[in-house]
């Protein structure tokens, strides 16, 4: 099945939910202030795909939830994640977001990253309604590990040492607890028994590193219009992710050399970055990320054996199937 027929089906599926969520994202926005909503608004409503909130609808509904708080609660896995891009984008100087200018390139950086502050705090709000202390304890963990998994990637920005240990840590912060916390809490919030709670943390966890992995290849091997970015941003901000690193270890002496120099200009041109490209097919960094997040898709399904087949279960297997197939 193609990317775009896989997408299809998803959407088919879940279009009800999807316009819920996007309804519950501008109602439980709620600032006091209009230029958080003005900023907030120019990410959060740009298009994006809201997988993280959607998760969590789905994973309730695996385990049987019949309340009526998941699609409000899902809204807090957005939250998080734009509060994160927002900060990302003050801290790497980056220009363009989801085919937009970056917020701070608009208004003010101090502005931007207040924004983010409130969007953390938003997310803790509506958990608190809930009136559970451990679905509290995952959301305030999560935000703890992508905090700290910034200042990991930060520390280690621009270094064309990093190891395919750090990264794995830097992306299990920033990504995959996120998308595990909205698996566990779902479980939790249905009342579901433990081994159905670790199941899904395992699935989440997974998908969050496949879908990484995969971004990460789209710096690589897509244009602009489809990444919504400049292709190579992460290369030009410092990140040197699974591709690079792979390629790194795999080079004799010569491409080495060379695939380093272009990764610590401070900027390349266009030239430049097509020659990195053949260097990283060349020395298998291209397909190296592919196998790996490959292998995250299949432990992720892997994880939801633990429930009966079911319309749920199928569209989430379909969305670990996304993750590696998607094209922005």
């Amino acid at each position: 099945m193609s990317e775009a027929d896989l997408k299809r089906r998803i959407l088919a599926e879940v279009q009800d939910e999807l316009a819920a969520i996007e309804d519950a994202l501008e109602a439980n926005l709620t600032p006091h202030v209009g230029l958080v909503r003005a900023i907030a608004g120019h990410l959060l409503f740009a298009g994006g795909k809201r997988l993280r909130p959607l998760l969590m609808v789905l994973c309730a509904r695996l385990c049987g939830y019949r309340g009526t708080y998941d699609i409000p609660f899902s809204t807090i896995f957005e939250y998080l994640h734009v509060a994160t891009l927002l900060h990302d984008d003050v801290i790497d100087g980056g220009t363009v977001r989801r085919g937009r200018p970056a917020a701070h390139r608009i208004w003010n950086p101090p502005a931007v990253v207040l924004t983010g502050d409130f969007l953390l705090a938003r997310a803790l709000s509506i958990a608190t309604r809930t009136g559970r202390v451990r679905i509290l304890e995952v959301v305030a963990k999560v935000t703890e590990e992508m905090a700290q998994g910034e200042i990991l990637q930060l520390q280690r920005k621009g270094k064309p040492d990093l190891t395919r240990e750090e990264y794995l840590r830097i992306i299990r912060c920033k990504t995959a607890v996120l998308f595990e916390g909205a698996c566990r809490v779902s479980a939790i919030l249905a009342d579901a028994p433990g081994e159905a709670e670790a199941a899904l943390a395992d699935y989440g966890h997974c998908t969050g590193l496949a879908f990484q992995m995969a971004d990460d290849l789209l710096d690589y091997t897509e244009d602009g219009a489809a990444l919504g970015k400049v292709p190579g941003a992460d290369l030009r901000e410092g990140k040197l992710t699974l591709p690079v690193i792979h390629a790194l270890e795999q080079a004799p002496e010569a491409d080495r050399r060379a695939m380093v120099e272009i990764i610590t200009q401070d900027d390349f041109s266009a030239e430049s970055f097509a020659a990195l490209l053949n260097l990283l097919e060349r020395n298998d960094g291209i397909g190296y990320t592919r196998r790996q997040a490959a292998a995250q898709v299949g432990k992720a399904k892997e994880a939801l054996a633990f429930f009966p087949d079911s319309n749920v279960r199928g569209i989430l297997m379909d969305i670990a199937d996304y993750t590696l197939m998607r094209r922005s």
